[in-house]
Parts: C-alpha cells; sequence; structure tokens
C-alpha cells in the first residue's frame, strides 16, 4: 500500500478547487469514486422492494419482530443473495446471526418507496377496466388514493353510493392536476388516444404512470411508465400451457 503523503487539487464545475493531504492514494481514489459516481438503481430492484415491504407488513401483522434474509427472501420468492443485494442500494441493514428488525426495515422501505403518506392519483377512462379500478380497495391500503376520476362521458351514477371518488369530465384533468399537485395516474383509455391524454398528463406535471392501454407510450426521460398488457400477459402464460 502506498502510504506517502499525497496532494491532489480536484476542479469541480463553479466551484473552488480542494485540495487533498495525508490520504492514501488507494483511499482517497475510493472516496472520489464514491462521491463521483451513484449506482444506479434497476427497475426491477425497485419492484421488489414493494414485494418484500408486502412480506414486512404480514410479519408484522403476525407481530414477529425479526426475520433472517433466507426466511424473508423466501417469503418473497427470490434467492437470499438477491435480496441483501436489492437492500444494500440503499443502506446496510441487520444484524448477522439475528436478522432484520422487521419493524425498522418496513419503515425504511416506507420511506424509499415513498409511501409514509399517501400519494393522490388520478384514473383516466372510466370504462369497464377503469370502473373496476376505481372500486378496487387494494390501492388506499398500499398509501395510495385516487383523488378523482376523469372520462369523456362521466357517469358517476353507474357506481351507486359506494364509490366516492368524483367523476369529472376529461376537459377538466390538466386543470385538476396542477390545482392539487398530483405525480401519479393511471391510464385506461383506448389505445388510440392514449398518447394525447398522457402529452397533456405529462405537460401539467403527471411523473409517474401507470398505463393498461395496451400501446407504447413516447414520454420525456424524466417520466416512469409501467405497462401492463393484460393480453401480453396471458399470451406469456400460454407458453408454459402444453
Amino acid at each position: 500500500m502506498l502510504q506517502r503523503t499525497l496532494l491532489i487539487q480536484i476542479h469541480f464545475v463553479d466551484k473552488p478547487s480542494v485540495s487533498v493531504r495525508g490520504q492514501t492514494l488507494k483511499y482517497f481514489l475510493s472516496e472520489i469514486s464514491q462521491i463521483m459516481s451513484k449506482p444506479e438503481i434497476p427497475r426491477k430492484s425497485i419492484y421488489r422492494l414493494s414485494i418484500y415491504q408486502r412480506c414486512l407488513q404480514k410479519l408484522l401483522e403476525n407481530q414477529l419482530e425479526t426475520v433472517s434474509s433466507e426466511a424473508l427472501a423466501k417469503a418473497a420468492g427470490v434467492k437470499s443473495t438477491q435480496l441483501r443485494k436489492d437492500l444494500t442500494y440503499f443502506g446496510q441493514f441487520g444484524t448477522r446471526g439475528l436478522g432484520y428488525n422487521v419493524k425498522a426495515l418496513s419503515s425504511v422501505l416506507n420511506e424509499v418507496l415513498g409511501i409514509t403518506s399517501y400519494q393522490p392519483v388520478i384514473l383516466v377512462g372510466v370504462g369497464n377496466l377503469g370502473a373496476a379500478l376505481l372500486q378496487y380497495g387494494g390501492f388506499h391500503k398500499e398509501g395510495f388514493e385516487i383523488s378523482a376520476a376523469f372520462d369523456i362521458a362521466p357517469n358517476p351514477g353507474r357506481f351507486g353510493p359506494n364509490v366516492k371518488t368524483p367523476i369529472l369530465e376529461q376537459a377538466k384533468m390538466v386543470n385538476f392536476i396542477q390545482t392539487n399537485g398530483v405525480r401519479m395516474a393511471i391510464l385506461a383509455v383506448p389505445n388510440q388516444v392514449a398518447q394525447s391524454v398522457v402529452n397533456d398528463m405529462v405537460e401539467a406535471g403527471v411523473q409517474a404512470i401507470l398505463n393498461f392501454s395496451p400501446t407504447v407510450l413516447q414520454v420525456p426521460e424524466n417520466v416512469t411508465v409501467n405497462n401492463v398488457d393484460l393480453a401480453l400477459e396471458l399470451e406469456n402464460l400460454s407458453y408454459f400451457v402444453r
């Protein structure tokens, strides 16, 4: 290991140069690597965090205080090495020989996933699929609330008193997004109009879209789209039916 004193000038954009003394070369380069680059987190890892959180919630309901990586991975349907790798993107968790504190890890994942408070979500398209989504109770349980639904021909009377979400004319969507700071949307409109609707959403400030329309959407890089194509999922399943 090189132990001699090191003096290096690092020039940052729009910032003064920084002098560093008394560092070994190996240690200093390690520090620079951590400062200058952050690992890109795979989307599949983010997706698996939600699965881990579901498992942790069940453990909390059963009043379990700790869980091993092997047990949590088995419940989530992944290998323990994958579980540990996914979690290391966000910090060091667990104690060797004891496992993870269920409540503490669940709280961290809530923070990472941004579900510590209710997220307002809009639904656009209240046809048969949209109507089913509007009546789905799982959103609220996971920290999301459909604050409004929009359709070109809204008909709130079809749902009765059980659905309290306001169903508004689609022309009011942009103003609602901007007024209420909505950043997430569910899209369940025909594919012929999906892109046009998304363009309006994005311009108004939506940053994440759950897309049930069977089409590929064109969005800016700062907007995330998760596609749910039910027919495509069945087609994939048919491969395994022999």
